[in-house]
């Protein structure tokens, strides 16, 4: 669905990303780890059309995307829900959902995607009227992720949807990201949380210093020795 060929973004005279290649097969979990400033959110943020490309391309469903503007890439069904949530504060939760289908026609299809939002997440039924400032950090995060579903896209990426969460938390929101991959959903999943982004995912690539590392299915990554030491908190013997 998604690939990156020898992806090369730069900050200025830095290159934040040093010829990146990933792809993301439909309908699979795909997660992307690595330390603060390893360029993780550069790699989304230059999916999604926020920041050039000066190197590589970027295929969507066999098109080419790299440089294209925001909207046209949301148009073609790529969703972000970006790090640290960005509710707006002053709009009710229904509000809220209903920005992430501003690009949207269809009123009727709108309604039943809100209802469809309402049904994953209970909580935000409950709290519709409800200004977005008012909600929990785990409430925000999840407006965040229906407001991403309510453009209904064919892949979803998501930036550190655990940042800041409580551990029991942390547990429902990756809950919540399995629901909607079961319901066929395309993830590519950037997060701090290692061990329970490669937990959930079905392949993962390590970044480092703006370059592709290691690769491997999830499980495999859980269980490389290097990944262990560097990633999850256990020490080499």
């Amino acid at each position: 669905m998604l690939e990156l060929h020898g992806l090369g973004v730069f900050y200025g005279l830095i290159q934040a990303l040093k010829g990146i290649s990933l792809s993301v097969p439909e309908r699979q979990i795909v997660t992307l780890i690595g330390a603060n400033g390893a360029g993780k959110s550069t790699t989304l943020r230059t999916i999604s059309g926020l920041v050039e490309t000066r190197e590589g391309k970027i295929l969507f469903q066999g098109n080419e995307i790299q440089n294209r503007p925001v909207h046209r890439i949301v148009g073609a069904g790529i969703a972000m829900v970006p790090e640290g949530r960005h509710v707006f504060v002053n709009l009710t939760v229904t509000e809220n959902l209903l920005m992430g289908a501003y690009a949207r026609k269809e009123v009727e299809e709108v309604r039943r995607d809100l209802d469809r939002v309402y049904l994953i997440f209970p909580r935000l039924r409950q709290r519709a009227k409800q200004k977005g400032g008012t909600l929990s950090g785990g409430e925000q995060q999840m407006l965040a992720l229906g407001r991403g579903l309510m453009s209904r896209p064919s892949l979803l990426m998501l930036d550190e949807p655990s940042l800041g969460l409580a551990p029991k938390l942390v547990k429902e929101v990756f809950r919540i990201i399995l629901d909607i991959h079961d319901e066929g959903m395309t993830i590519l999943l950037i997060e701090q949380n290692a061990h329970a982004a490669l937990t959930v995912a079905d392949y993962g690539y390590v970044l480092q210093s703006g370059r592709i590392t290691k690769e491997g299915k999830g499980n495999d990554l859980l269980k490389d020795p290097l990944v262990k030491e560097a990633y999850l908190g256990e020490a080499l013997k």
